[in-house]
């Protein structure tokens, strides 16, 4: 085991790092963004200009006339644009929707269902903002977890798990990209292992805690497998990101004895025993470091010097009591909070149910009296559900807890009295791993899309691009030439794609993007109308 001193954290350095652990990823996108606004603004208004000379289309002196528009709705189970049939992710339904809602947009992915399966972005309505398509239908070869802002090298990035899945966890790397959607590196585990689906967290100091798992043997008896049985164990890491160097690295099985795990042996030799199943890891104020395990039932609190454990919550071996309704199983997702409580995503199932419902917990630990009490507990506002995987708590800047349910590919948003702001859910039956929402501000370095059908003397236009969250509406170009298009009117931008009507039809089209301010951010190629 490599050790470090390490870091030590404070609540404000764990307000600032990124996932449903902590609360304040969007704050720190917000510090973060100030320092770039300038930058962008003269980048954006530098663009503006070479579009507008491009197109031969600058400011209209005369404003062009106001056209309508709506959103393209998929009344099925997959979404589908006729600007993008590239794209065709699940469908996401909204079932409450109240004003109030915390600032920011929605981070999560879909796999497992119905569509294609990668990350995406939601908007406060859960219309679509960004997907990027990795794999059809449910193939588990090639897969996104865990998306979500964090800040990297100072600036706001968006970074993700992508690989497979084999047996529960993930074999893959991390990709982090820029606010234009480009990849600026992959991370990958080290000393052997394959970066797993279930943590990457960036630190302010530079640094990134990850999850691994590896196999071993040994006499499995006792609790019904082999003789000479195979294994999982867990392992959190923490990498340098500038140099690669791990600066701390624990193994459960030279720390946890498999009589800890809750998990039977199935499939004998077959499928290595997962007796462990880290699913989180984060630091603590003190700069240890909490370790979540699903099959132990337990969090660790692990001394990074030594890797022993200061502490366990939970489980066969648990140092504290619980008052009622503090316990928990098969979780995820355990991380300290600024105040000092700690969230958790109590499953309630996993192998088999050991509740009747999952929830997301606050808990308090009394480390004088050796006690855990329940703060508060958040239910799926549509009924019980029990999610036997993933899941996530978030606790936003102002208050708000934001809720991923899990394999029921559920959001849901409670503000500070627990009324339900938001909920909705994908098509089942995908799946999502966590949701988040944070604050995200991107200009895809990709142009917009536009395809235009015509309609007797009038046309519609349907206008999108993937990712842009500046957006505000819509200048629709149209001519007899591709290269020489003149403005036919506004509209505002409606959703993913927005169809937009127009009174005449031209024999080519194009659509420049426009700020809230009237600001070109960007220009589709010029399409001829079908």
């Amino acid at each position: 085991m490599l050790k470090s001193e390490g870091p030590r954290y404070s609540r404000r350095d764990l307000l600032r790092l990124g996932g449903g652990a902590v609360a304040g990823s969007a704050a720190a996108y917000l510090l973060s963004a100030c320092g770039s606004a300038a930058d962008a603004s003269v980048e954006r208004t530098s663009t503006a200009g070479r579009l507008a000379a491009a197109s031969h289309v600058g400011v209209a002196k005369v404003a062009p006339p106001k056209l309508v528009s709506r959103p393209t709705v998929s009344s099925g189970p997959v979404q589908s644009y006729r600007s993008r049939p590239d794209l065709s992710p699940a469908t996401i339904t909204v079932n409450t929707y109240k004003p109030g809602q915390a600032p920011g947009l929605i981070f999560m992915d879909s796999h497992n269902g119905v569509g294609q399966q990668g990350p995406m972005i939601l908007d406060q309505t859960g219309q679509l903002v960004w997907f990027e398509p990795l794999s059809a239908n449910r193939s588990p070869a090639k897969r996104a977890f865990n998306v979500l802002v964090q800040t990297y090298r100072g600036r706001p990035v968006l970074t993700w798990f992508e690989g497979a899945v084999v047996n529960g966890h993930g074999v893959g790397e991390y990709v982090i990209a820029d606010t234009s959607y480009r990849e600026i590196t992959r991370v990958r585990a080290a000393n052997g292992y394959q970066g797993d689906l279930h943590e990457f967290l960036i630190t302010p100091q530079g640094t990134a805690f990850l999850t691994c798992y590896g196999t071993a043997r040994a006499d499995l008896r006792r609790f019904g497998g082999p003789a000479n049985g195979a294994y999982y164990y867990g392992v959190a890491q923490e990498l340098d990101l500038k140099t690669g160097k791990v600066l701390f690295e624990w193994r459960s099985d030279e720390h946890v004895p498999l009589e800890e795990s809750y998990a039977p042996i199935i499939q004998k030799d077959a499928v290595p025993w997962d007796y462990f199943h880290i699913n989180s890891v984060s630091p603590d104020t003190d700069g240890n470091v909490l370790v979540s395990s699903r099959c132990t039932y337990t969090v660790y609190k692990i001394d990074r010097r030594t890797g022993k454990e200061i502490w366990r919550m939970g489980g066969k071996q648990s140092d504290f009591s619980f008052g009622p309704g503090a316990h928990f199983s098969w979780q995820h997702d355990s991380r300290r909070q600024a105040d000092g409580t700690i969230t958790i995503f109590d499953n309630g199932a996993g192998f088999f149910r050991t509740e009747p419902q999952s929830r997301g917990l606050v808990l308090n630990l009394d480390l004088r009296s050796k006690r855990v009490n329940l703060v508060r507990q958040y239910l799926h506002p549509g009924g019980p559900v029990s999610a036997a995987a993933l899941g996530s708590v978030q606790v936003l800047p102002n208050g708000h807890v934001f809720m991923g349910w899990a394999v029921n590919a559920g959001f849901s948003e409670f503000g500070p009295d627990g009324e339900v702001l938001l909920d909705g859910q994908l098509t089942a039956p995908c799946e999502s791993y966590r949701a988040f929402r944070q604050a995200w501000h991107a200009q895809p370095a990709t142009p917009p899309a536009v395809v235009a059908r015509r309609s007797g003397a009038a046309m519609t236009v349907y206008a999108s691009w993937n990712g842009a969250t500046e957006v505000g509406s819509w200048l629709v170009l149209g001519g007899a030439h591709p290269g020489s298009l003149s403005p036919l009117g506004t509209a505002p931008k409606a959703g993913f794609e927005s169809q937009i009507q127009v009174p005449s039809a031209s024999a080519y089209v194009a659509v420049q993007a426009l700020s809230s301010k009237g600001q070109v951010l960007g220009r589709s190629a010029a399409v001829s109308v079908s």
